[in-house]
């Protein structure tokens, strides 16, 4: 019998990977990074990253690090200095009191996230996942092979859910809750009165545990950040999530943290060992010096953050038949855009919101992302992380190609 010498190699591809949808912001990056090589000028909406330098005094420490020789592995699960420094920040800004023995550093948020699903998650078990979401939480959960179960929220609710819903939404199988605030990609904040709401619900079932996603816990524009870990009753249930990304504008430093019970804290550092181990060690020490920094400069970095956001909601407002809310922390605006969904400029028809950025990076040259990934169909995520000329710019390109539709 004559064998075959020739293999598709993606069939050689594991059904995990198979299963794995792409990232949409990274993919939509790509694609405007690809076309600003080729001399296009493309305004970016899409990316989810400050547009500020890392402060002096954080470069400093990263360049003492390096003079200093701390080029040998780190502990897995980070430098003590580093999980102190953690330990610090969170009794001072949040009065919650942790052991270095429940931190954990990792490279990025994301990946502190994953290590906690993959902790807690087995085939079979449910995930509860208020909508709209990161759109990684749901692919994650996918990976450790969980079953993600969704809670709909709305424009009018102001994309928050409610205790009920994630009542009724609980079954012998849930295993895991994950939500964040404030949110991406809505920017909605969850009040002190509403997480104490979710906290009585949690608290009667001692089972599920809680990824309490804090990312951008100081882009943040009501009065305070609240934990769900602030509440006693559900404290021993919560990992909280956090990192240098977005409130010290370090995205490219990857370090990220997890403060979460020690049983918990002990697993991620069993699975780190064996996926990455540790974080970078210059990046770490930077870190420290991110931690323990003074935090006025980041509340100047919010305060133009909520000027930029004031400034792209009256410029979206000029647009018609476009939906907005007001976004209570991040840097994101959510928009309604279904009336435009089914419209043509006569060579070119809308089909869905996928194909509505697709039109507006090729026609207006603005990169945005639609809903879909993120759970809401038909909508389109803003990101005001960037400059004033940019985004007034940016909405203007972006109103006149829609006018083209009909």
């Amino acid at each position: 019998m004559k064998v075959s010498t020739k293999i598709n190699y993606e069939d050689l591809l594991s059904d995990r990977i198979k299963r794995l949808s792409e990232s949409a912001t990274l993919a939509m990056n790509q694609k405007t990074k690809e076309l600003k090589a080729k001399g296009i000028n493309i305004i970016n909406l899409s990316i989810g990253e400050p547009d500020f330098f890392v402060s002096d005094e954080i470069k400093e420490a990263a360049k003492r690090a390096i003079d200093n020789n701390y080029s040998f592995y780190p502990p897995v699960a980070g430098y003590d200095e580093l999980r102190e420094a953690i330990v610090e920040k969170l009794k001072r800004d949040y009065k919650l009191n942790y052991k270095k023995e429940q931190i954990v550093v990792s490279n990025g948020a994301k990946h502190s996230i994953m290590n906690a699903i993959l902790c807690l998650v087995s085939p079979g078990d449910e995930v509860i996942i208020p909508s709209p979401y990161w759109l990684s939480y749901p692919e994650m959960v996918k990976l450790a092979r969980g079953t993600p179960v969704f809670i709909e929220s709305s424009l009018d609710t102001d994309f928050k859910i409610t205790p009920d819903q994630l009542e009724k939404a609980i079954t012998p199988k849930t295993k895991l809750f994950i939500y964040s605030s404030p949110s991406n990609p809505a920017g909605s904040v969850y009040s002190k009165e509403e997480l104490k709401n979710f906290a009585s619900v949690l608290q009667k079932y001692k089972h599920i545990m809680v990824i309490s996603d804090e990312i951008y816990e100081l882009i943040n524009f009501t009065d305070e950040h609240i934990s769900l870990a602030n509440f006693p009753e559900v404290n021993d249930q919560v990992i909280l999530i956090n990192g240098v990304s977005k409130a010290y504008a370090m995205p490219g430093y990857r370090i990220g943290f997890m403060a979460a019970p020690e049983w918990i804290a002990k697993a991620a550092i069993k699975i780190q060992g064996q996926m990455t181990s540790s974080a970078s060690s210059i990046a770490q020490m930077a870190a420290v010096a991110a931690f323990r920094s003074d935090v006025e400069k980041v509340k100047q970095m919010c305060k133009i953050f909520l000027h930029r956001r004031d400034l792209i909601l009256s410029q979206l407002k000029e647009i018609p038949h476009l939906k907005i809310n007001v976004p209570q922390g991040a840097f994101y605006v959510l928009a309604d855009a279904s009336y435009y969904i089914g419209l043509t400029d006569g060579e070119y028809t809308i089909t869905d919101d996928e194909s509505l950025c697709l039109y507006l990076l090729e026609k207006a040259h603005v990169a945005v992302i639609g809903g879909s990934p993120f759970g809401v169909k038909n909508f389109i995520r803003f990101s005001y992380a960037t400059s004033d000329e940019n985004i007034i710019e940016g909405v203007k390109r972006i109103k006149y190609a829609l006018s083209k539709l009909y």
